[in-house]
């Protein structure tokens, strides 16, 4: 059984790469450039890119299990030609495939929904690996700037993986949307707080005023939309992020990792 991963380089799928050598599968990792991978021993890399669905039929090719993600291309946009990619897979006889959503559902997902494939559907409600936009400021300066310090069920990336990694490699898991969360809520300061102590710098939370936060934004560049989004995540943040859910120790039978782990794990990035 070969088992391709696209999104074979980002946070999650990375962890689905390692996890799925640790058990022994047969693994192939899908990257736009092959030349800048580093993947685990035994990993086959294939060259391809999910938004040129040309480049992609070399490395569906024997594949019985598929990891997918939405989105892709610079900014990330969702994918526009899911139900391309969908019916390649199932022309490859795919058998089992897991899809990571991100905030709002495109073509991937609708065109898995009109398909005859089994799915599994991972949805996180905030990764962990989010804190690396403070390594910047965090390293420099030792301060970490954010507007709002809502408490939130963060998830790892890690246990993300876990979960597609039971779901692609068992069965049970069909038609299953899995809602993934952290094992407890933490608020920024508490999360700074946190990786003052792994890594032994000397980090200082600081609020953001609104109006900060928009003349930040607007100095990066970003959209009037985005910058609306912001604010309200920052004051007024979905329920579903702040609700501890059992989803990943009932599905890979451990506790979910918790924030204070996640830091000692990545503590190096965030010293000086």
């Amino acid at each position: 059984m070969t088992i391709l991963v696209t999104g074979a380089t980002g946070s999650v799928g990375s962890h689905i790469v390692a996890q799925l050598v640790e058990r022994g599968e047969r693994v192939r990792a899908l990257t736009r450039d092959p030349s800048r991978a580093n993947f685990p021993a035994g990993v086959e890399v294939a060259a391809g890119d999910l938004q040129v669905i040309e480049s992609l039929a070399p490395a569906f090719d024997g594949v019985t299990a598929l990891h997918l993600i939405t989105v892709g291309g610079e900014g990330l946009p969702l994918l526009p030609n899911g139900e391309e990619i969908v019916a390649l897979a199932a022309k490859a006889g795919v058998e089992r495939v897991t899809v990571l959503s991100s905030w709002d559902e495109g073509s991937v997902e609708a065109a898995l929904r009109e398909s005859s494939l089994p799915w599994t559907q991972l949805q996180g409600v905030e990764f962990m690996a989010n804190a690396f936009d403070w390594q910047a400021e965090a390293r420099a300066e030792g301060v970490v700037r954010v507007f709002g310090n809502q408490p939130g069920a963060l998830v790892h990336e890690a246990d993300i993986a876990a979960v597609a990694v039971a779901a692609l490699t068992s069965a049970g898991h069909e038609g299953r949307t899995y809602q993934l969360t952290g094992p407890e809520l933490t608020t920024p300061e508490e999360r700074v707080r946190l990786l003052a102590e792994a890594s032994g710098h000397d980090l200082r939370f600081e609020p953001l005023t609104e109006t900060q936060l928009r003349e930040r934004m607007a100095a990066w560049g970003m959209d009037e939309e985005t910058i609306e989004f912001a604010v309200m995540l920052g004051t007024h943040p979905p329920a579903a992020g702040s609700t501890i859910l059992p989803t990943v120790e009932q599905v890979t039978g451990r506790p979910a990792r918790t924030f204070a782990q996640w830091a000692q794990e990545n503590a190096a990035a965030f010293r000086p």
